[in-house]
């Protein structure tokens, strides 16, 4: 039996020479972490299956789950798949940025089977990051990046908490300080008929809807539905991030808390504070003002921090639904589900 302890995980300056290494062990076989503007993702090389298996070992990540192969420029995105004309639209409009499209599989795509979930589809997104686009610039290859943390535990916003999950599972960790963003890409699918949301993220509803040029209320644009299709939580999801129990923390969530039970830990948003704070263990406010894109930016770093309190139930308050709201619920109701 080998008893031998793991090789601590590298950790790599986000210069040159540290993006000049990240792109070595990638184009090697490697798993690396890297900063996009939205999380942390863990890459391996989304062409090489072998590879791939490193991320889903890496995460003990259900292989059913398809991942996003991040490219450096639209063009080498649009080599991978069949983009019918919103697909284009949004591509135009988002990307760089936090959005992840999910279309058809070209006849010459790279990326393998493995990172495709056995799909015809594929997910693709190209960071906002220069950072992040300069390593993929370098590796010359598509490469996959769900977040990297373990499977189902909270996404990271900074190196430290990539190490935390995965120190001794990774090769290496190229840091590029806190993330900007701070949740995932919003992930659309285009596959025939009207664009999906799969998960809110990064861009909102109102944004997408204003690109694709729909009269957008709520759940329609147009008449046409950008709501969750039925399959989104069937066996095989479609996209990234899309299992019920997913983004948690140890603790347990409580959603909509209007007041504080003694012991548990405080998840704020806004001036307003609920009944018996005083008795929390721990406490983090999101936005005091109530700014959303503070709050998305914010919220893996505070539930992380607050299940480091030791608290077995985190108090979440209550929180709008509106723009960027939407996808910080999403995160919070998926941190909440049964397990």
């Amino acid at each position: 039996m080998n008893d031998r302890p793991p090789i601590p995980t590298r950790r790599l300056a986000g210069d040159a020479a540290g993006v000049a290494e990240a792109a070595r062990l990638l184009r090697d076989g490697a798993c690396v972490a890297f900063p996009t503007e939205t999380v942390y993702g863990l890459g391996a090389d989304a062409t090489d299956p072998a590879a791939v298996a490193g991320i889903f070992a890496a995460k003990t990540r259900p292989r059913l789950n398809p991942l996003i192969a991040h490219l450096p420029a639209r063009a080498a995105a649009q080599a991978q798949g069949a983009f019918d004309v919103h697909a284009l639209r949004l591509a135009e409009a988002f990307w760089p940025g936090p959005l992840t499209l999910v279309v058809p599989a070209s006849a010459g795509t790279t990326v393998c089977d493995l990172a495709r979930a056995g799909l015809p589809s594929v997910a693709l997104r190209v960071p906002g990051s220069g950072l992040a686009r300069d390593l993929l610039g370098i590796v010359g290859r598509p490469v996959a990046g769900p977040s990297a943390n373990r499977s189902g535990r909270v996404s990271p916003t900074r190196a430290g908490h990539v190490l935390a999950d995965l120190d001794g599972r990774i090769a290496a960790v190229l840091d590029g300080g806190d993330t900007s963003v701070g949740i995932e890409s919003t992930v659309i699918a285009c596959l025939g008929g009207p664009p999906r949301l799969l998960r809110p993220g990064g861009i909102t509803r109102a944004a997408i809807g204003a690109v694709l040029g729909f009269a957008f209320d709520g759940q329609e644009l147009g008449g046409q539905e950008l709501g969750r299709p039925k399959d989104a939580e069937a066996a095989r999801p479609l996209g990234p991030g899309l299992l019920a129990s997913h983004y948690a923390p140890r603790a347990r969530l409580r959603l909509d808390a209007a007041a504080i039970e003694a012991g548990e830990a405080a998840l704020l948003f806004g001036p307003a504070e609920p009944l018996g704070l005083d008795a929390a263990r721990a406490v983090v406010n999101l936005s005091v003002g109530g700014d959303l894109a503070e709050a998305a930016a914010r919220l893996f770093g505070a539930l992380r921090d607050l299940d480091a309190s030791g608290a077995a139930m985190i108090a979440v308050a209550p929180i709008p639904s509106s723009g960027l709201g939407e996808a910080i619920l999403d995160r919070l109701a998926r941190a909440a589900a049964p397990r």
